[in-house]
């Protein structure tokens, strides 16, 4: 019933004279697709931010509210790297719309049915699902990126491609104001956003392909004769899940280092980004307008500081993801240290060292993702984007709210803040032993790979 989803098969080679033009083409449509498209996930993502100050109107206390929004970030670690296996072996162009239509299916129930928001219990359910359909998102995009993009210039890709959830992210207020002037309903937090989110479903099965070999096109590594170190025309099959398991993810020593260095690297963006606004108040005495601004510009900064890390690591690294990542690192924890260490009474300094933060932290986030699909062979990329992904929302997001809190109540912010710098160091020190491998990924391809 589900055939549709099985990887596209290879069709026979499309002529000389067609194979430049219709690259060039369907590159760009299929960039469109995926950033739209991701998009659109980050459309049904986060309502339940916008819904929850009714329903705490309604009784519901925060804490209570606050478990049942953990279901989507444990589901959404889980499927990210259990669904990047199923993602790997399927057709990308139909794998992501249905996820997308799923999510979506979950937020219209939640905004047109009252059982779906009667209880604690079923909001977990319901949240845990939409968190769940959300991890069918990220691997089918990595799997179009490391098919039809090279080595060398997937760095610009990636992060261009990455700032599709601030886009997506930044609609859901917009949205939900239409929805609350048309209906006066506060339900509309879930169903406008999701009908819009299905349009957006229909749009991208429109753009998307599979690989390009499923259109009659050779392989990227063919096409830019931009070979990887370890390239081998085996790879251009597609892997069973137990090759995929045990061979690419369970025996990569460098994607279990990456994948831990994402704990830390998360534990910071969300270390910082969750409690600005308590720190803020009652260490630098903000008032709430100043707050909300601070907390915007954290998230818009970091737009221009993901492009600029990954046409630096491009451009002047040679696609060396781990030394760029270190070096935005050391410098995430001089800005995270100014922000901790400046006395109150001075608020510019506050704001721009937070904005600091946010223009840097973004970078090696898209990073550890790019770097992780680089470090497997194509057919198993979406696994392994979702295998970091995994740590990072179960190590390193959940470590933000709960660890994080609990070193604030015991030891203060001076102990919270020492906390995340020691993320800092720790990030650095996972992504380390990776560099011996970005040295031989950056060396000068061979001239030419047979067929």
């Amino acid at each position: 019933m589900l055939g549709f989803l099985k990887a596209a098969e290879h069709l026979p080679l499309r002529a000389d004279e067609q194979i430049e033009p219709t690259y060039r083409r369907l590159r760009w449509q299929i960039f469109v697709g995926i950033f739209v498209g991701y998009a659109g996930f980050y459309l049904v993502r986060l309502n339940f931010n916008l819904a929850m100050p009714y329903l705490v109107d309604q009784g519901y206390s925060r804490g209570a509210l606050g478990f049942a929004l953990s279901g989507v970030s444990i589901a959404y670690g889980l499927s990210k790297f259990l669904m990047g296996s199923v993602s790997d072996r399927s057709n990308a162009r139909f794998f992501l719309p249905l996820g997308l239509v799923m999510s979506a299916a979950v937020s219209l129930t939640l905004g047109l049915t009252r059982w779906a928001t009667s209880s604690i219990a079923i909001m977990f359910i319901m949240l845990f699902l939409n968190g769940w359909f959300q991890g069918m998102g990220w691997p089918p995009c990595g799997r179009l990126m490391v098919h039809w993009w090279s080595h060398r210039e997937r760095g610009r890709i990636v992060s261009a491609w990455n700032i599709a959830h601030n886009v997506g992210g930044g609609l859901i207020g917009p949205l939900f104001l239409v929805g609350l002037a048309w209906y006066g309903d506060w339900h509309a937090a879930f169903y406008v956003p999701a009908v819009v989110a299905i349009g957006v479903a229909l749009f991208a099965v429109v753009m998307l392909r599979d690989t390009p070999q499923s259109v009659g096109l050779p392989s990227i590594e063919k096409y830019k004769n931009d070979y990887p170190e370890d390239y081998s025309e085996r790879y251009e099959r597609e892997f069973s899940a137990r090759e995929i398991f045990v061979q690419h993810i369970l025996r990569n020593r460098l994607l279990w280092w990456i994948a831990l260095a994402n704990v830390f690297v998360y534990l910071l963006r969300y270390g910082v980004l969750d409690w600005a606004p308590t720190y803020l108040k009652e260490a630098k005495h903000f008032t709430v307008d100043k707050t909300s601004w601070a907390y915007f510009l954290y998230e818009w900064a970091g737009i221009p500081g993901t492009l600029l890390c990954g046409w630096i690591s491009d451009r002047f690294f040679q696609g060396r993801r781990g030394i760029v990542g270190i070096l935005f690192m050391v410098l995430v924890a001089v800005a995270t240290a100014v922000y901790w260490l400046n006395p109150p009474g001075n608020p510019t300094v506050d704001i721009a060292a937070l904005v600091c933060v946010g223009f840097l932290i973004y970078g090696p986030v898209m990073l550890i993702g790019l770097h992780a699909l680089e470090l497997v062979p194509k057919k198993a990329a979406g696994t392994a984007a979702g295998f970091t992904g995994m740590f990072g929302y179960l190590g390193g997001s959940l470590a933000a709210n709960a660890l994080v809190g609990y070193t604030v109540d015991s030891f203060g912010w001076d102990g919270g803040f020492i906390l995340l710098l020691a993320g800092c160091v720790l990030a650095i020190a996972c992504i380390v032993p990776t560099l011996r491998h970005d040295k031989r990924a950056s060396l000068p391809r061979a001239i030419s790979r047979p067929a």
